[in-house]
């Protein structure tokens, strides 16, 4: 079954983007997922098809109209599971990327402006999702970040099934450190673990290397991560 994504834009142009290349690119075009990006724009009645007005209460910038965005996703849906991207969204995680992989597709919601109206927010039970703790100009760009993430994740589209398995937050830790050829490059060379063939040791020091990377980045993962093993000790 193909997984769907319909982006509703105001600049469907912009995709597929970096999206047309590379693992997803191929996936696109081999049929695995399909895009549909729509013009919110083509939802406007007046005359200068407009989409925004002046908010409510005063303030700067303007406020994407709800009733061009509830008729834009009117067109859309299907029983989808709807997402806007805003950055007072919660923060995305590689849970999420698993979760919506798992889903038949989703309907995409790109803001512009100070974003889109309220009521169409809770009308369609869009799930706000950001990228993290900064401001874009729109969402088309946070869109094409959840859809990587989610795309590699659907059957057939990596090489190696392993390596979902073992990437960053896939376990609680960040990623241990990677090296290839030439054994030793500038004066530094591969830690000698890597060349001993002991598979057993290697395990061990890629997870001492990610907990080590995780305790000294992440301290707000390492305190998860050091719980759930402390709770699974404890537990009878």
């Amino acid at each position: 079954m193909t997984w769907r994504a319909t982006i509703l834009t105001l600049f469907p142009t912009m995709f597929p983007g970096p999206l047309g290349e590379s693992l997803a690119g191929r996936a696109l075009a081999a049929g695995v997922w399909s895009l549909d990006a729509r013009d919110i724009r083509a939802s406007a009645t007046d005359r200068h098809r407009s989409v925004d007005d002046t908010p409510f209460g005063g303030g700067a910038g303007m406020v994407m109209r709800p009733d061009v965005v509830a008729a834009a996703l009117a067109e859309a849906d299907d029983g989808r599971a709807t997402i806007y991207l805003t950055p007072r969204g919660r923060p995305l995680t590689q849970a999420d990327a698993r979760r919506f992989a798992a889903q038949p597709g989703l309907i995409l919601v790109c803001g512009r402006y100070e974003g889109i109206d309220q009521r169409v927010i809770e009308a369609s039970r869009a799930e706000e999702v950001s990228l993290g703790d900064y401001v874009l100009s729109g969402g088309e760009l946070p869109a094409m970040v959840l859809l990587d993430s989610i795309i590699r994740l659907l059957p057939g589209v990596m090489g190696a099934a392993d390596s979902a398995n073992e990437e960053s937050f896939n376990n609680g830790l960040l990623e241990y450190p990677h090296y290839t050829r030439p054994a030793e490059w500038q004066g530094r060379a591969v830690p000698p673990v890597l060349l001993s063939g002991n598979h057993a040791a290697i395990a061990a020091w890629r997870l001492a290397e990610a907990e080590k990377i995780t305790r000294e980045r992440r301290p707000d993962m390492w305190a998860i991560y050091t719980a759930s093993i402390a709770s699974t000790v404890t537990a009878p």
